[in-house]
C-alpha cells in the first residue's frame, strides 16, 4: 500500500530529519511511528501526502511512485489521503458541518451530496447535534472529531495522524482511539498514526516502527515489540508503560533470591511453567505481581516471580523456563 525508499528530507538550515528510511505499510494496517521529540516523525509521515518535498528516495503508494506526479496527479491522490493534526486546523469562522463540507466543496460536489455526506459523517463521528456549533463551542474531543469526520469527506483510502490525541485527557484519547479503530474498520482504511505516547500504539496499532534522530531503529509487529524489545530506545519507551510495576519490585529484593520477569505471549498459561519448575528443582516460587498489556492484536502476560533455593538450581530453572513458549527476564540476579 504504502512503502518508502531510502528516503531522506533535508532542510535549508541544514537539519537532516530523515535519513535514509525504508518502510513498508500494508493495505488495512494501522501503523504506528514512534520516537521521542525530535526523532524526524512528524517530517516523515508529512512526505507521505508531500506536504514535505524528500530531498532523496522513492514513495511508493500502490505501486506508484508519488514523486514522479505532476501537480494535478498529485492533487488527485491527495483527495484519497485524510490527515488529522494535533491542533485539529479547523476553520473557526465556519461551522462544525461548514468546516466537514469544505473539502468536498473543493472538489466540487453539489450541494445535495454534500449535504448527505456531512450528515453521515456526523453521525459516525458522533456530533450530529453539535451541526451548527463553532468550533470555539467545542471541547478538545469533540473539535478532533470533526477534524476526523472532515479527513473522511473525500472517501479516503489513506488516514494520517499527526500527534492527534497529545493535546487530550487520557478518557478523551481512549474515545478518539476507539472511533480510529471504528472507522478503520468500516471504511477499510490504512492508518499511519505518529505519536510520542506508547499506549497509543498499544491501544490501537498492530505493527510500528521506533524512530530515533531521523532513522527506523526498529520495526515488527506490536505484540512482538512489546514482548522483545531489542533496541535502547524501544526499550525506553516501553519502560514508561511498566514504569509503576517495576519500580514497585525494586523495593523487593532479597539476597539470595532471584527476580525475574516472565512475559506470556496470546494464550500462553503460567501454571503448568511454574509447576514444572518447581517440580524439576525443587525451588520455592513466589508471585510478586504481574500486568497485562491489552494491546490491539494480542495481550501479553507480565508476571514478576521471586526464586528461592540454591543459585544453583535457580539458575536452572530460569534456562529451563527460557526453553518454554515464554520470555524471561532477569531483573535481579539475587546479590
Amino acid at each position: 500500500m504504502i512503502t518508502l525508499e531510502k528516503v531522506n528530507k533535508v532542510y535549508s538550515n541544514g537539519l537532516h530529519a530523515v535519513k535514509d528510511v525504508s518502510l513498508k505499510v500494508n493495505k488495512g494496517d494501522i501503523f504506528g511511528i514512534i520516537g521521542l521529540s525530535g526523532a524526524g516523525k512528524s517530517s516523515l509521515i508529512r512526505l507521505i501526502n508531500r506536504l514535505e518535498e524528500p530531498t532523496s528516495g522513492k514513495i511508493f503508494i500502490n505501486g506508484e511512485n508519488i514523486l514522479e506526479f505532476n501537480k494535478k496527479q498529485l492533487l488527485e491522490r491527495r483527495k484519497k489521503i485524510g490527515m488529522i493534526f494535533q491542533h485539529f486546523n479547523l476553520l473557526s469562522s465556519r461551522t462544525v458541518e461548514e468546516n466537514i463540507a469544505f473539502a468536498l466543496e473543493i472538489a466540487n460536489w453539489n450541494k445535495n451530496e454534500i449535504k448527505e455526506r456531512v450528515a453521515m459523517l456526523l453521525d459516525i463521528v458522533g456530533l450530529s447535534d453539535k451541526a451548527k456549533y463553532y468550533p470555539s463551542q467545542l471541547s478538545g474531543g469533540q473539535k478532533q472529531r470533526v477534524s476526523i469526520a472532515r479527513a473522511l469527506a473525500n472517501n479516503p483510502d489513506i488516514l494520517l495522524s499527526d500527534e492527534a490525541t497529545s493535546a487530550l485527557d487520557p478518557k478523551t484519547t481512549k474515545s478518539i482511539l476507539e472511533l480510529i479503530k471504528k472507522i478503520q474498520q468500516k471504511f477499510s482504511l490504512t492508518v499511519v498514526m505518529i505519536t510520542h505516547q506508547m499506549e497509543v500504539v498499544k491501544e490501537v496499532c498492530n505493527r510500528v516502527a521506533i524512530m530515533s534522530d531521523g532513522r527506523i531503529v526498529e520495526e515488527g509487529g506490536v505484540h512482538h515489540i512489546f514482548a522483545d524489545p531489542k533496541n535502547e530506545i524501544t526499550k525506553e519507551l516501553i519502560s514508561y508503560v511498566h514504569q509503576q510495576t517495576d519500580t514497585e519490585i525494586d523495593y523487593l529484593h532479597h539476597r539470595g533470591k532471584k527476580i525475574v520477569k516472565v512475559k506470556f505471549l496470546g494464550t500462553s498459561t503460567q501454571e503448568p511453567i511454574i509447576s514444572k519448575v518447581i517440580k524439576e528443582y525443587g525451588i520455592d516460587i513466589s508471585v510478586l505481581g504481574g500486568t497485562i498489556d491489552k494491546l490491539a492484536t494480542m495481550n501479553i502476560g507480565h508476571l514478576y516471580l521471586e526464586l528461592d533455593g540454591d543459585l544453583s538450581a535457580q539458575d536452572k530453572a530460569i534456562e529451563l523456563m527460557g526453553t518454554m513458549d515464554v520470555i524471561v527476564e532477569v531483573i535481579y540476579n539475587g546479590y
